[in-house]
Protein backbone atom coordinates (compact mmCIF):
# COMPACT_ATOMS: atom_id res chain seq x y z
CA UNK A 1 0.00 0.00 0.00
CA UNK A 2 1.24 3.38 -0.70
CA UNK A 3 1.46 6.01 2.02
CA UNK A 4 0.74 9.13 0.66
CA UNK A 5 3.02 11.93 1.27
CA UNK A 6 1.54 15.21 3.64
CA UNK A 7 1.73 17.73 0.22
CA UNK A 8 1.05 17.95 -3.13
CA UNK A 9 2.87 19.30 -6.08
CA UNK A 10 2.18 21.34 -9.41
CA UNK A 11 5.21 19.52 -10.87
CA UNK A 12 7.78 16.87 -9.77
CA UNK A 13 10.97 16.72 -11.54
CA UNK A 14 12.87 13.44 -11.12
CA UNK A 15 16.84 14.23 -11.51
CA UNK A 16 18.63 17.08 -10.49
CA UNK A 17 21.19 17.13 -12.97
CA UNK A 18 21.86 20.94 -15.03
CA UNK A 19 18.39 20.18 -16.41
CA UNK A 20 16.16 19.88 -13.98
CA UNK A 21 17.85 22.19 -11.89
CA UNK A 22 17.32 24.85 -14.63
CA UNK A 23 13.43 23.57 -15.35
CA UNK A 24 12.51 23.34 -11.51
CA UNK A 25 14.03 27.41 -11.16
CA UNK A 26 11.81 28.68 -14.30
CA UNK A 27 8.99 27.00 -12.94
CA UNK A 28 9.47 27.93 -9.54
CA UNK A 29 10.18 31.41 -10.00
CA UNK A 30 6.84 32.04 -12.37
CA UNK A 31 4.88 30.52 -9.17
CA UNK A 32 4.60 26.39 -8.78
CA UNK A 33 4.90 24.32 -6.19
CA UNK A 34 8.00 22.43 -7.44
CA UNK A 35 9.47 19.05 -6.24
CA UNK A 36 12.96 18.17 -8.00
CA UNK A 37 13.37 14.26 -6.26
CA UNK A 38 17.15 13.24 -6.68
CA UNK A 39 18.89 9.81 -5.88
CA UNK A 40 22.06 10.92 -5.15
CA UNK A 41 23.43 12.77 -2.32
CA UNK A 42 24.34 16.06 -4.28
CA UNK A 43 22.65 18.17 -7.09
CA UNK A 44 24.50 17.91 -10.69
CA UNK A 45 24.17 14.47 -12.41
CA UNK A 46 27.76 14.46 -14.55
CA UNK A 47 28.40 18.07 -13.47
CA UNK A 48 29.64 17.41 -9.84
CA UNK A 49 32.75 17.49 -7.98
CA UNK A 50 34.16 15.65 -4.77
CA UNK A 51 36.90 16.08 -2.66
CA UNK A 52 40.17 13.90 -1.35
CA UNK A 53 42.18 15.75 0.59
CA UNK A 54 43.69 19.07 0.18
CA UNK A 55 42.11 17.95 -3.79
CA UNK A 56 39.34 18.51 -5.76
CA UNK A 57 37.92 16.77 -8.52
CA UNK A 58 35.43 17.36 -11.25
CA UNK A 59 33.70 14.02 -11.64
CA UNK A 60 32.79 14.06 -15.32
CA UNK A 61 31.96 17.79 -16.80
CA UNK A 62 35.27 19.84 -16.43
CA UNK A 63 34.32 23.02 -18.42
CA UNK A 64 31.23 24.44 -20.32
CA UNK A 65 30.46 27.12 -23.26
CA UNK A 66 27.59 29.14 -24.52
CA UNK A 67 28.33 32.01 -22.24
CA UNK A 68 29.08 34.56 -25.36
CA UNK A 69 26.53 37.47 -24.88
CA UNK A 70 23.36 36.27 -25.88
CA UNK A 71 24.35 32.79 -25.22
CA UNK A 72 22.27 30.50 -23.38
CA UNK A 73 24.05 30.02 -20.62
CA UNK A 74 24.36 33.51 -20.13
CA UNK A 75 20.76 34.05 -20.72
CA UNK A 76 20.27 31.28 -18.03
CA UNK A 77 22.23 33.10 -15.63
CA UNK A 78 20.69 36.17 -15.84
CA UNK A 79 17.03 35.25 -16.22
CA UNK A 80 17.25 33.09 -12.82
CA UNK A 81 19.36 36.18 -11.09
CA UNK A 82 22.66 34.04 -10.95
CA UNK A 83 25.08 35.47 -12.72
CA UNK A 84 27.01 37.48 -10.26
CA UNK A 85 27.43 34.80 -7.03
CA UNK A 86 29.09 32.42 -10.13
CA UNK A 87 32.78 34.15 -10.49
CA UNK A 88 33.48 32.42 -14.38
CA UNK A 89 37.20 32.30 -15.49
CA UNK A 90 37.52 31.88 -19.44
CA UNK A 91 40.55 30.45 -20.91
CA UNK A 92 42.77 30.64 -23.86
CA UNK A 93 43.05 28.58 -25.72
CA UNK A 94 40.02 26.69 -24.58
CA UNK A 95 41.34 23.55 -26.92
CA UNK A 96 45.00 22.10 -27.97
CA UNK A 97 44.99 19.58 -30.52
CA UNK A 98 47.87 17.55 -30.38
CA UNK A 99 49.12 15.63 -33.46
CA UNK A 100 52.00 13.44 -34.52
CA UNK A 101 52.82 16.63 -37.02
CA UNK A 102 51.39 19.83 -35.37
CA UNK A 103 50.28 21.26 -32.72
CA UNK A 104 46.63 23.31 -33.21
CA UNK A 105 44.85 25.78 -31.12
CA UNK A 106 41.41 26.57 -30.83
CA UNK A 107 41.46 30.45 -29.61
CA UNK A 108 38.50 32.69 -28.21
CA UNK A 109 39.42 34.71 -31.04
CA UNK A 110 38.06 32.88 -33.51
CA UNK A 111 40.42 34.86 -36.21
CA UNK A 112 43.06 33.86 -34.34
CA UNK A 113 41.80 30.16 -34.66
CA UNK A 114 41.31 30.20 -38.21
CA UNK A 115 44.79 31.73 -38.95
CA UNK A 116 46.27 29.15 -37.43
CA UNK A 117 44.84 26.26 -39.40
CA UNK A 118 45.25 28.36 -42.40
CA UNK A 119 48.92 28.65 -41.74
CA UNK A 120 48.92 24.76 -40.61
CA UNK A 121 47.28 23.91 -44.05
CA UNK A 122 48.20 26.76 -46.19
CA UNK A 123 46.35 24.52 -49.57
CA UNK A 124 43.16 24.79 -47.58
CA UNK A 125 42.74 28.00 -46.78
CA UNK A 126 40.10 29.46 -48.65
CA UNK A 127 38.00 26.34 -47.40
CA UNK A 128 39.31 26.89 -43.84
CA UNK A 129 37.53 30.61 -43.94
CA UNK A 130 34.38 29.67 -45.54
CA UNK A 131 33.98 26.58 -42.81
CA UNK A 132 34.37 28.12 -39.67
CA UNK A 133 31.79 31.02 -41.54
CA UNK A 134 29.24 27.75 -40.67
CA UNK A 135 29.80 28.82 -36.69
CA UNK A 136 28.66 32.41 -37.15
CA UNK A 137 25.44 31.68 -38.61
CA UNK A 138 21.92 31.09 -36.48
CA UNK A 139 21.89 27.34 -35.65
CA UNK A 140 18.70 27.26 -36.17
CA UNK A 141 19.14 28.26 -39.60
CA UNK A 142 21.22 24.67 -40.50
CA UNK A 143 18.48 22.80 -39.65
CA UNK A 144 18.31 21.29 -43.10
CA UNK A 145 21.50 19.50 -42.32
CA UNK A 146 20.25 17.69 -39.55
CA UNK A 147 19.90 14.18 -41.88
CA UNK A 148 23.52 14.53 -43.27
CA UNK A 149 26.81 13.18 -41.01
CA UNK A 150 29.56 15.55 -40.38
CA UNK A 151 31.84 13.75 -42.89
CA UNK A 152 29.76 14.69 -45.48
CA UNK A 153 30.19 18.05 -44.34
CA UNK A 154 33.96 17.88 -44.31
CA UNK A 155 34.07 16.26 -47.49
CA UNK A 156 31.97 19.10 -49.31
CA UNK A 157 34.39 21.73 -47.90
CA UNK A 158 38.04 19.91 -47.65
CA UNK A 159 40.33 17.81 -49.41
CA UNK A 160 42.71 16.99 -47.18
CA UNK A 161 42.41 14.09 -45.14
CA UNK A 162 44.42 15.08 -41.97
CA UNK A 163 42.98 18.37 -41.56
CA UNK A 164 39.34 16.52 -41.39
CA UNK A 165 40.95 14.46 -39.18
CA UNK A 166 41.72 17.48 -37.02
CA UNK A 167 38.67 18.46 -37.46
CA UNK A 168 37.01 15.39 -36.67
CA UNK A 169 38.51 14.60 -33.36
CA UNK A 170 37.01 17.40 -30.84
CA UNK A 171 33.83 16.04 -31.84
CA UNK A 172 35.53 12.40 -31.33
CA UNK A 173 36.18 13.67 -27.50
CA UNK A 174 33.12 15.43 -26.69
CA UNK A 175 30.07 13.07 -28.59
CA UNK A 176 31.64 10.10 -28.72
CA UNK A 177 31.33 9.35 -32.74
CA UNK A 178 33.29 9.37 -35.74
CA UNK A 179 32.16 12.04 -38.61
CA UNK A 180 30.70 9.17 -40.63
CA UNK A 181 27.94 8.43 -37.95
CA UNK A 182 27.54 12.17 -35.96
CA UNK A 183 24.76 14.15 -37.16
CA UNK A 184 26.19 17.41 -39.09
CA UNK A 185 23.48 19.33 -37.01
CA UNK A 186 24.67 18.72 -34.13
CA UNK A 187 28.53 18.82 -34.70
CA UNK A 188 28.14 22.09 -35.68
CA UNK A 189 26.35 22.55 -32.34
CA UNK A 190 28.98 20.86 -30.44
CA UNK A 191 31.51 23.61 -32.26
CA UNK A 192 29.92 26.67 -31.80
CA UNK A 193 28.85 26.02 -27.99
CA UNK A 194 32.18 24.18 -26.51
CA UNK A 195 35.26 25.19 -28.73
CA UNK A 196 33.91 28.69 -30.72
CA UNK A 197 32.57 29.35 -27.44
CA UNK A 198 34.05 27.49 -25.16
CA UNK A 199 37.29 27.14 -22.13
CA UNK A 200 34.70 28.61 -19.61
CA UNK A 201 34.85 26.83 -16.00
CA UNK A 202 33.33 28.30 -12.40
CA UNK A 203 36.13 29.64 -9.80
CA UNK A 204 35.95 27.24 -8.07
CA UNK A 205 35.28 23.53 -9.25
CA UNK A 206 31.88 22.27 -11.52
CA UNK A 207 30.14 21.64 -8.51
CA UNK A 208 29.95 25.87 -7.76
CA UNK A 209 27.61 25.96 -11.09
CA UNK A 210 25.05 23.26 -10.08
CA UNK A 211 25.09 24.36 -6.20
CA UNK A 212 24.08 28.05 -7.47
CA UNK A 213 21.15 26.55 -9.45
CA UNK A 214 20.37 24.69 -6.72
CA UNK A 215 20.02 27.11 -4.06
CA UNK A 216 18.50 29.72 -6.25
CA UNK A 217 15.61 26.74 -7.17
CA UNK A 218 15.08 26.81 -3.42
CA UNK A 219 14.86 30.57 -3.07
CA UNK A 220 12.01 30.84 -5.83
CA UNK A 221 10.14 28.06 -3.24
CA UNK A 222 11.18 25.10 -4.64
CA UNK A 223 11.56 21.77 -2.92
CA UNK A 224 15.01 19.75 -3.07
CA UNK A 225 14.92 16.09 -1.64
CA UNK A 226 18.43 14.80 -1.98
CA UNK A 227 19.16 10.53 -1.27
CA UNK A 228 15.50 10.22 -2.86
CA UNK A 229 15.09 7.65 -5.47
CA UNK A 230 12.17 7.53 -7.28
CA UNK A 231 10.68 3.98 -7.60
CA UNK A 232 7.46 4.86 -9.75
CA UNK A 233 5.48 7.00 -11.70
CA UNK A 234 1.88 6.58 -11.08
CA UNK A 235 -1.18 7.12 -13.55
CA UNK A 236 -4.72 7.52 -13.60
CA UNK A 237 -7.10 7.51 -16.87
CA UNK A 238 -3.85 7.72 -18.59
CA UNK A 239 -2.66 10.93 -17.14
CA UNK A 240 0.26 11.29 -14.31
CA UNK A 241 -0.54 12.09 -10.88
CA UNK A 242 2.46 12.03 -9.17
CA UNK A 243 5.45 9.46 -7.89
CA UNK A 244 6.24 6.82 -5.84
CA UNK A 245 9.67 6.94 -3.60
CA UNK A 246 11.30 4.34 -1.82
CA UNK A 247 9.49 2.77 1.72
CA UNK A 248 6.14 3.28 -1.01
CA UNK A 249 5.95 7.32 -0.43
CA UNK A 250 3.48 8.31 -2.61
CA UNK A 251 3.63 12.30 -3.92
CA UNK A 252 0.49 13.76 -5.84
CA UNK A 253 1.49 16.04 -8.74
CA UNK A 254 -0.35 17.49 -11.74
CA UNK A 255 2.82 16.95 -13.99
CA UNK A 256 5.75 15.32 -13.74
CA UNK A 257 9.07 15.65 -15.72
CA UNK A 258 12.02 13.00 -15.76
CA UNK A 259 15.67 14.54 -15.84
CA UNK A 260 17.15 10.52 -15.99
CA UNK A 261 17.40 8.44 -18.75
CA UNK A 262 14.66 7.12 -21.10
CA UNK A 263 15.09 3.00 -20.31
CA UNK A 264 14.82 3.89 -16.66
CA UNK A 265 12.26 6.42 -17.72
CA UNK A 266 9.89 3.82 -19.46
CA UNK A 267 10.83 0.79 -18.66
CA UNK A 268 11.40 0.73 -14.68
CA UNK A 269 9.40 3.77 -13.61
CA UNK A 270 6.50 3.42 -15.99
CA UNK A 271 6.65 -0.05 -16.46
CA UNK A 272 6.36 -2.16 -19.93
CA UNK A 273 2.72 -2.57 -19.71
CA UNK A 274 1.91 0.94 -19.39
CA UNK A 275 4.18 2.17 -22.65
CA UNK A 276 3.38 1.38 -26.28
CA UNK A 277 4.55 -1.25 -28.16
CA UNK A 278 5.77 1.26 -30.66
CA UNK A 279 7.85 3.30 -28.19
CA UNK A 280 9.05 -0.12 -26.64
CA UNK A 281 10.13 -1.35 -29.86
CA UNK A 282 11.88 2.28 -30.07
CA UNK A 283 13.52 1.89 -27.09
CA UNK A 284 15.27 -1.22 -28.02
CA UNK A 285 16.63 -0.17 -31.36
CA UNK A 286 18.17 3.55 -30.26
CA UNK A 287 22.15 3.01 -29.68
CA UNK A 288 23.23 4.63 -26.32
CA UNK A 289 26.65 6.35 -26.59
CA UNK A 290 30.34 5.03 -25.11
CA UNK A 291 30.95 5.31 -21.62
CA UNK A 292 34.14 6.81 -19.90
CA UNK A 293 36.78 6.15 -18.11
CA UNK A 294 37.96 9.26 -16.25
CA UNK A 295 41.08 9.21 -14.04
CA UNK A 296 41.82 11.78 -11.14
CA UNK A 297 45.58 12.39 -10.23
CA UNK A 298 46.04 15.11 -7.46
CA UNK A 299 49.57 16.23 -7.86
CA UNK A 300 52.48 17.76 -5.19
CA UNK A 301 53.92 21.43 -5.41
CA UNK A 302 56.99 20.58 -7.35
CA UNK A 303 55.13 19.48 -10.73
CA UNK A 304 52.54 22.76 -10.59
CA UNK A 305 54.58 24.45 -13.63
CA UNK A 306 52.43 22.24 -16.15
CA UNK A 307 51.60 24.13 -19.20
CA UNK A 308 48.67 25.45 -20.45
CA UNK A 309 46.10 25.01 -17.07
CA UNK A 310 42.17 25.13 -17.52
CA UNK A 311 43.13 24.12 -21.48
CA UNK A 312 41.71 21.18 -22.82
CA UNK A 313 44.53 19.11 -24.70
CA UNK A 314 43.84 16.33 -27.03
CA UNK A 315 46.44 13.85 -27.97
CA UNK A 316 46.06 12.40 -31.39
CA UNK A 317 47.90 9.56 -32.44
CA UNK A 318 47.01 8.78 -36.03
CA UNK A 319 44.89 10.49 -38.52
CA UNK A 320 41.92 7.50 -38.70
CA UNK A 321 39.16 8.49 -35.89
CA UNK A 322 37.06 5.75 -37.45
CA UNK A 323 39.58 3.47 -36.63
CA UNK A 324 39.53 5.37 -32.96
CA UNK A 325 36.01 4.72 -32.50
CA UNK A 326 36.19 0.77 -33.42
CA UNK A 327 39.06 0.31 -31.05
CA UNK A 328 37.29 1.87 -28.62
CA UNK A 329 33.88 0.33 -28.92
CA UNK A 330 36.32 -3.27 -28.36
CA UNK A 331 38.43 -1.30 -25.88
CA UNK A 332 41.29 -2.88 -23.65
CA UNK A 333 44.41 -2.84 -21.71
CA UNK A 334 46.55 -3.12 -25.82
CA UNK A 335 44.82 -0.34 -27.18
CA UNK A 336 44.50 3.05 -24.72
CA UNK A 337 45.77 5.92 -27.28
CA UNK A 338 44.08 8.95 -27.77
CA UNK A 339 42.48 10.97 -25.36
CA UNK A 340 41.75 14.25 -23.44
CA UNK A 341 43.84 15.58 -20.80
CA UNK A 342 43.02 18.49 -18.52
CA UNK A 343 45.38 20.06 -16.06
CA UNK A 344 43.00 22.12 -13.23
CA UNK A 345 43.16 25.77 -13.34
CA UNK A 346 44.64 25.52 -10.14
CA UNK A 347 47.28 23.03 -11.62
CA UNK A 348 46.86 20.88 -8.51
CA UNK A 349 44.86 18.32 -10.67
CA UNK A 350 45.32 15.82 -13.69
CA UNK A 351 42.29 14.69 -14.91
CA UNK A 352 42.41 12.03 -18.04
CA UNK A 353 39.45 10.81 -20.31
CA UNK A 354 39.27 7.88 -22.46
CA UNK A 355 35.83 6.58 -23.92
CA UNK A 356 34.89 2.77 -23.20
CA UNK A 357 32.42 0.35 -23.43
CA UNK A 358 30.20 -0.35 -20.39
CA UNK A 359 31.36 -4.27 -20.20
CA UNK A 360 30.17 -4.91 -16.94
CA UNK A 361 30.45 -4.38 -12.88
CA UNK A 362 32.91 -7.38 -12.40
CA UNK A 363 35.23 -6.87 -15.44
CA UNK A 364 35.75 -2.92 -13.70
CA UNK A 365 36.15 -4.43 -10.51
CA UNK A 366 38.91 -6.70 -12.24
CA UNK A 367 40.41 -3.84 -14.23
CA UNK A 368 39.83 -0.63 -12.97
CA UNK A 369 43.25 -0.66 -11.04
CA UNK A 370 45.24 -1.97 -14.45
CA UNK A 371 43.48 1.13 -16.56
CA UNK A 372 44.61 3.13 -14.13
CA UNK A 373 48.35 2.45 -13.64
CA UNK A 374 48.35 1.97 -17.92
CA UNK A 375 46.65 5.50 -18.24
CA UNK A 376 49.41 7.15 -15.61
CA UNK A 377 52.10 5.42 -17.77
CA UNK A 378 50.42 6.55 -20.92
CA UNK A 379 50.24 10.53 -19.80
CA UNK A 380 54.20 10.13 -18.10
CA UNK A 381 54.88 9.64 -21.90
CA UNK A 382 53.71 13.77 -22.68
CA UNK A 383 54.68 14.70 -18.66
CA UNK A 384 58.22 12.63 -17.92
CA UNK A 385 58.44 12.06 -14.43
CA UNK A 386 54.53 12.25 -13.51
CA UNK A 387 54.42 9.43 -11.09
CA UNK A 388 56.74 10.55 -8.54
CA UNK A 389 54.40 12.96 -7.81
CA UNK A 390 50.94 11.83 -7.49
CA UNK A 391 50.25 12.05 -4.20
CA UNK A 392 46.07 10.66 -4.33
CA UNK A 393 45.22 8.73 -7.89
CA UNK A 394 41.70 7.26 -8.61
CA UNK A 395 39.34 6.55 -11.40
CA UNK A 396 35.91 6.46 -12.15
CA UNK A 397 34.39 3.81 -14.54
CA UNK A 398 31.32 3.27 -16.92
CA UNK A 399 29.66 1.66 -14.00
CA UNK A 400 30.90 4.45 -11.31
CA UNK A 401 29.27 6.51 -13.91
CA UNK A 402 25.98 4.47 -13.88
CA UNK A 403 26.12 4.19 -9.68
CA UNK A 404 25.95 7.76 -9.22
CA UNK A 405 23.57 9.02 -12.16
CA UNK A 406 21.95 5.69 -13.38
CA UNK A 407 22.36 6.90 -16.75
CA UNK A 408 21.98 3.70 -18.51
CA UNK A 409 25.40 1.75 -19.18
CA UNK A 410 27.14 4.75 -17.94
CA UNK A 411 26.31 6.42 -21.22
CA UNK A 412 28.17 9.79 -21.53
CA UNK A 413 26.19 11.42 -23.77
CA UNK A 414 22.85 9.73 -23.86
CA UNK A 415 21.63 8.54 -27.16
CA UNK A 416 24.34 8.48 -30.23
CA UNK A 417 23.87 12.06 -32.21
CA UNK A 418 23.33 10.02 -34.96
CA UNK A 419 21.22 12.03 -37.83
CA UNK A 420 18.04 9.03 -37.18
CA UNK A 421 18.21 9.43 -33.52
CA UNK A 422 18.08 13.70 -33.72
CA UNK A 423 14.85 15.76 -31.85
CA UNK A 424 12.41 12.34 -31.51
CA UNK A 425 9.62 13.83 -30.15
CA UNK A 426 8.53 10.58 -27.86
CA UNK A 427 11.85 11.52 -26.26
CA UNK A 428 10.36 15.02 -25.08
CA UNK A 429 6.63 14.22 -24.90
CA UNK A 430 5.32 10.67 -25.50
CA UNK A 431 1.77 10.35 -26.60
CA UNK A 432 0.67 7.71 -24.13
CA UNK A 433 0.31 9.39 -21.25
CA UNK A 434 -0.63 13.21 -20.55
CA UNK A 435 1.21 16.20 -18.48
CA UNK A 436 4.59 14.15 -18.45
CA UNK A 437 7.56 15.05 -19.87
CA UNK A 438 11.16 14.72 -20.72
CA UNK A 439 14.81 17.16 -20.24
CA UNK A 440 18.01 16.73 -20.47
CA UNK A 441 20.47 15.07 -22.92
CA UNK A 442 18.20 11.98 -22.94
CA UNK A 443 15.49 13.76 -25.09
CA UNK A 444 17.70 13.75 -28.33
CA UNK A 445 17.62 17.47 -27.96
CA UNK A 446 19.77 18.61 -25.50
CA UNK A 447 23.49 18.01 -25.39
CA UNK A 448 26.43 18.98 -23.33
CA UNK A 449 25.84 21.82 -20.39
CA UNK A 450 24.72 24.72 -22.98
CA UNK A 451 22.50 22.05 -25.07
CA UNK A 452 20.47 20.31 -21.41
CA UNK A 453 20.07 24.37 -20.10
CA UNK A 454 18.34 25.20 -23.56
CA UNK A 455 16.13 21.93 -22.90
CA UNK A 456 15.39 22.88 -18.90
CA UNK A 457 14.31 26.34 -20.19
CA UNK A 458 12.84 25.11 -23.16
CA UNK A 459 10.36 22.40 -21.27
CA UNK A 460 9.20 24.62 -18.87
CA UNK A 461 8.35 27.43 -20.84
CA UNK A 462 6.36 24.76 -22.43
CA UNK A 463 4.23 23.93 -19.33
CA UNK A 464 4.37 27.80 -18.31
CA UNK A 465 2.30 28.72 -21.53
CA UNK A 466 -0.21 25.61 -20.67
CA UNK A 467 -0.38 27.02 -17.67
CA UNK A 468 -0.90 30.42 -18.74
CA UNK A 469 2.18 31.99 -16.22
Amino acid sequence: MLKADKDSYDVIIIGAGISGLVCGCYLAKAGMKVLIAEQHYKPGGYCTSFKKGEFTFDAAAHSFGGYREGGIVRKVFRDLGIENRIRIKRFDPSDIIITPDHKISFWNDMDKTISEFQATFSDEKDNIKNFFSLFNVDTKSLIHIRSLTFKYLLDKYFKNDNLKAILSFPLWGNAGLPPSLISAFIAIRVYKEFHIDGGYYPDSSMQALSDALAKRFKEFGGELRLSSLVKKIRTKDNRVNGVALEKSIFIPSKYVISNCDATQTFIKLFGKRKITNELLEKLRSMIYSLSMFIVYLGIDKSLMKLSHPGSNIWFLPHYSIEDMYLAAKNRDLNNLEEFMLRVSPNSKVISAYFHVPFNNKNYWGNNKDKFLNLVINKIEEHIPGLSKHIIHKDAATPYTLYRYTLNYKGASYGWDSIPSQFADIDFKKPSFVKNFYMTGHWTTQGFGIPGVMYSGQDMAKSILIKENR
